[in-house]
């Protein structure tokens, strides 16, 4: 796997196991499709604040928009 590939996956892995699909796949850019794993991925999807509410896990710094959801 090269170096990019390798951290991207193992950044939506880390994201998925933590945050959820929806949230992995938001983080990802990755827009719904309907696959072997059902309609469920039409229907599920994260808050740009839910996603942003995960970086602080990854990174150690808040994300501006992670507080957003919060007030």
């Amino acid at each position: 796997m090269s170096p990019p590939h390798w951290l991207r996956y193992t950044t939506l892995t880390w994201a998925e196991r933590n945050f959820g699909f929806a949230v992995a796949a938001g983080h990802a850019g990755h827009v719904p499709v309907v696959s072997r794993a059902g309609n469920t991925h039409t229907y599920v999807a994260a808050k740009l604040e839910e996603i942003a509410a995960a970086l602080p896990g990854l990174t150690g710094e808040p994300h501006p928009l992670a507080a957003v959801g919060a007030e």
